[in-house]
C-alpha cells in the first residue's frame, strides 16, 4: 500500500474529502514492522485551530529511525535533508462524522525542507502501511514529544463503515481531536499518557457505532 500522494480524493468521486477512521494502539505487531519500505515523516503546522490545518510534510521513503522520544523534528529534518523524496503542502476543515475536506499539492522538497525549518509546530512520526482484509491501514509510530503514541488509520475513498477493526486497535479515537496530528503538534502526548491510560482504563475501550456493523478481527491474519 502507497503513502497519502498515492490517491487523492478527487479520484474517488468525492472531491477533495477524505473518509477515515483512527485507533490507538499499544504495540505495532511484528507482521506490520515486517513490511518494506516504511516512511519517515516531518511535519509542521503553521494553522491548527478550530480544526482548520495548514501542514507541510516532506517524507522519505525507506528510511526507518528509531523512536525511543529524544528525537528533535528539525535534528531529523536536517539529518536526512539529502533521503526526503516527497512534500506537499495540504489543508484541512473540521472532522464531522469520520469525514474531513482536505486537498493536497506537491510542491518542491527544498523548498519544502527550507520551509518547515523556517517556522510550524513540528512532529515527526514513522509510517507503516498494510493491508488487513479488503483494507489499507497506515500505522504511524511518533517520536519526539508525541513518544509513545502509536495510531493505526483506515482510509477508503468512500465512509469507513463495516470495518473489521483489528485485535492491536485499543480503542477509537475518530473524534477525539486531542489526538488529531495538528492537535498533537501544539499538546504533545507525552505529558498526557499517563493520565489518558487512567481515562481510558476508567471509561473503558470505545469503538464507534454510527458507521454500519463493526467487527472485531485478528489483525487481518
Amino acid at each position: 500500500m502507497g503513502t497519502d500522494e498515492d490517491m487523492t480524493m478527487s479520484d474517488t468521486g468525492y472531491g477533495d474529502f477524505e473518509f477515515e477512521r483512527r485507533f490507538l494502539v499499544r504495540e505495532v505487531p511484528d507482521h506490520v514492522l515486517a513490511e518494506p519500505d516504511p516512511v519517515l515523516i516531518v511535519q509542521s503546522y503553521f494553522l491548527a485551530a478550530d480544526g482548520y490545518a495548514m501542514r507541510l510534510r516532506v517524507q522519505a521513503s525507506s528510511v526507518l529511525l528509531a523512536m525511543d522520544g529524544t528525537e528533535d523534528p528539525l535534528d531529523v529534518l536536517d539529518r536526512f535533508a539529502a533521503q526526503f523524496d516527497f512534500c506537499a503542502l495540504t489543508v484541512k476543515g473540521p472532522q464531522v462524522g469520520g469525514t474531513r475536506y482536505e486537498a493536497e499539492r506537491q510542491i518542491d522538497v527544498h523548498m519544502g525542507v527550507e520551509m518547515i525549518r523556517r517556522g510550524g509546530a513540528r512532529i515527526v512520526k514513522n509510517r507503516y502501511a498494510t493491508w488487513i482484509g479488503a483494507d489499507g491501514w497506515v500505522i504511524d509510530v511518533f517520536g519526539g514529544a508525541n513518544h509513545p503514541l502509536v495510531v493505526a488509520e483506515c482510509e477508503r475513498g468512500g465512509p469507513v463503515t463495516d470495518l473489521s477493526i483489528p485485535d492491536f486497535a485499543i480503542t477509537e479515537i475518530t473524534d477525539d481531536w486531542r489526538f488529531a496530528n495538528e492537535s498533537l503538534s501544539q499538546r504533545p502526548f507525552g505529558p498526557w499518557a499517563a493520565a489518558y491510560d487512567v481515562e481510558l482504563a476508567q471509561a473503558g475501550p470505545r469503538f464507534l457505532q454510527g458507521f454500519g456493523e463493526n467487527t472485531l478481527g485478528r489483525d487481518g491474519l
